[in-house]
């Protein structure tokens, strides 16, 4: 049975199911998801990370860190983290620059959080010189000082989506008409969750709900607030969600996101105020909401793509220059994606942005 096959079972068993019910089956159904069957980095995937466009993101995110690590007393033992660490990549060339750094390695335990097995395993291959753990949930990670990155992680993170009607929201459901899965909407009901958002929409928004952020948010915020460290989330979005984001894409193109499921990446913007709420909840600091470019330029990247292109020319060059921009540009990553960083509250924030 495919998973198209599965959905139509189960929708004309049960009902209309959600966005959210929707992205978890695609995502990560034990046999068909999306992240459980596949590479689905790189050239040769359906999408690229900005690990993989340049080592300067990677090697820039970790001395951010490691800074934040120093400027904290460099505690003895503390864990570096990254949430969906796709093939290592980030992880790797995190590790690699902080390689110099005094203690930094004596003191480290690395743990990733990854669904696929097919990207533990390539992750494994990446890191086997440092020993990582893999950990089910945020609720694994240890009682101690933790220096964590997730770099498109929540925006893959299943969403709901609701429209509003009057002073009460109608859910967007996804249901079948003549043997194809199609977009529908439930019953006018009011939305405690979305109560505050009455003041700042029309009627006809659309507005995005990410409610399985929180829980992990308020994990890492906790543990930061108490123990020390750093967070550095990385993902497209902005500070208030509003309107239809909701997107797949396969073979680095657009597609339909209900168009073979299971076979292309679905994300949604990510809604950063919420995390920043929570994590202050949560007895942590959060950092103003910084664009990717600004963030990076402000730790340096044009000069270390300078000192990199010292001995390139041709086509590495090109190359060179052409990943620079793709991070920093703001017709590019550079815009799209923005820093949210976490801290605890008596400490400064991780180097790149600002309280």
């Amino acid at each position: 049975m495919s998973l198209t096959d599965h959905l139509l079972a189960r929708i004309a068993h049960d009902g209309p199911i959600t966005v959210a019910d929707y992205m978890t089956e695609c995502l990560l159904h034990p046999t068909h998801g999306y992240y459980t069957t596949r590479d689905p980095l790189g050239t040769q995937g359906d999408f690229i990370t900005a690990p993989e466009v340049s080592q300067m993101f990677g090697e820039l995110i970790g001395l951010s860190l490691a800074q934040s690590w120093l400027n904290q007393g460099h505690p003895d033992h503390f864990v570096l983290a990254e949430l969906g660490p796709g093939r290592g990549t980030l992880m790797a060339d995190i590790l690699r620059a902080t390689r110099s750094v005094p203690g930094f390695h004596d003191a480290v335990e690395v743990a990733l959080l990854e669904a696929s097995p097919t990207l533990q395993n390539l992750q494994a291959q990446t890191l086997k010189d440092y020993a990582p753990r893999w950990i089910e949930s945020v609720a694994d990670l240890p009682e101690s000082p933790l220096f964590l990155v997730a770099n498109e992680f929540f925006d893959a993170l299943p969403i709901r989506q609701f429209l509003r009607d009057g002073d009460s929201w109608r859910e967007r459901l996804i249901g079948v008409e003549d043997g194809a899965l199609t977009y529908g909407l439930g019953p006018r009901v009011p939305q405690i969750a979305l109560k505050h958002r009455l003041d700042d929409t029309k009627n006809g928004d659309l507005v995005e709900l990410c409610a399985a952020a929180i829980p992990i948010i308020t994990v890492i915020a906790g543990r930061i607030g108490t123990h020390g460290g750093a967070g550095l989330i990385v993902d497209y979005g902005d500070w208030h969600s509003l309107g239809d984001t909701f997107q797949a894409l396969k073979a680095h193109e657009r597609a339909n996101p209900l168009a073979a499921p299971g076979q292309s990446d679905l994300t949604a913007h990510v809604d950063f105020e919420p995390l920043a709420l929570a994590a202050r909840a949560a007895g942590c600091a959060y950092t103003r909401l910084t664009p990717q470019g600004v963030f990076l330029e402000r730790l340096g990247i044009s000069t270390r793509a300078q000192a990199l292109s010292a001995p390139l020319g041709g086509s590495e060059l090109d190359t060179l220059v052409s990943a620079h921009r793709r991070l920093t540009h703001p017709d590019e990553m550079g815009n799209l994606f923005k820093v949210l960083g976490l801290y605890p509250s008596p400490s400064s924030p991780p180097p790149g942005l600002e309280p």
